[in-house]
């Protein structure tokens, strides 16, 4: 019998600070050649959305996460992604768990946002604005919160935001400019606007830049990633389909201006270089971070009424 996690059963087995635990775990078994990913499919249906195929081998498992991005589907009283992560031994292919993906996806972009946050920020007490109160940005939000850190929120729909962070026990941030003015920031929105403008991000700020996760998307301007110093989840993926990608197709940076999150987690590669050092971070989402994430949601199978199926 296989069990099957619903988005409550992912929640309640994995809190946001494990899942900041497990997806730096996986960053760095990935850094080290301990776990290995192939590419990220995309399979598009615009303009609606994307549907997306995600695998990942480690730790004697084997993970399939196939997901959905359809941005406008909130207006539809229908989530932005949605889909079904498969999680099987790598020792003899059997099926070991299906647990739900929006859920997963959540978690692991609040814990790699917050992740990198802390590794590049120059201040772990410094208040944390999340820019995009939807499904993802509850996350990153959530998670920042549940490591002791003070969040503001700000999203364009004033009353999202407002009433994420009443649930969430956040500020709100009074403006715009508050909002963008923060010492950290993390930008979760669907990725059709660009939001930092070329000279828009001042010394010392971190940047986290989760939105622009598939092609033709960009939370930030090409000027903007060409001026300021560059980390992203993983080279390959972002420099094809993430923020980076723009700018390595204008020309303005190359793979030795781009340090891997991961590489900066195992002490191979420099992070943050100062206290004015303006950082960014670009992520698309790793399934190596899924991965992480359903492992540390199986540590809890036996305590959860899971339900469960059978193929045969």
């Amino acid at each position: 019998m296989i069990p099957v996690f619903s988005a409550r059963h992912v929640e309640e087995a994995v809190p946001p600070e494990r899942a900041v635990e497990a997806v730096r775990d996986a960053f760095l078994a990935y850094a080290r050649d301990e776990w290995s990913m192939p590419p990220k499919v995309y399979v598009p249906a615009y303009p609606a959305g994307d549907f997306r195929a995600m695998p990942a081998l480690g730790a004697g498992h084997a993970l399939l996460k196939w997901v959905t991005s359809f941005p406008g589907n909130p207006a539809h009283g229908l989530p932005t992604v949605t889909g079904l992560v498969l999680l099987s031994s790598a020792e003899d292919g059997r099926l070991v768990a299906a647990l739900d993906a929006g859920t997963v996806t959540a978690l692991r972009t609040g814990a790699a946002a917050v992740l990198a946050a802390e590794t590049l920020g120059r201040n772990e007490s410094s208040p944390a604005v999340v820019i995009g109160a939807g499904v993802n940005g509850k996350a990153a939000a959530k998670t920042f919160l549940a490591r002791g850190r003070d969040v503001m929120l700000w999203d364009v729909d004033s009353e999202r935001a407002r009433a994420a962070a009443e649930e969430l026990g956040a500020r709100l941030a009074a403006s715009r400019e508050e909002a963008f003015g923060a010492e950290v920031l993390v930008t979760v929105t669907p990725g059709h606007q660009v939001l930092l403008e070329e000279r828009s991000l001042q010394p010392g700020q971190h940047a986290s830049l989760m939105g622009a996760d598939g092609p033709g998307k960009a939370e930030i301007s090409v000027a903007e990633v060409a001026r300021v110093h560059v980390f992203c989840d993983d080279w390959e993926q972002a420099s094809h389909n993430g923020d980076l990608a723009h700018a390595v197709e204008a020309g303005e940076i190359t793979r030795d201006d781009v340090t891997q999150l991961g590489d900066v987690l195992a002490g191979s590669a420099p992070g943050r270089r100062s206290s004015e050092d303006i950082t960014i971070f670009d992520s698309t989402g790793l399934a190596i971070q899924d991965l992480a994430i359903a492992l540390a949601a199986m540590e809890h199978a036996q305590k959860l009424d899971l339900p469960t199926i059978e193929l045969q």
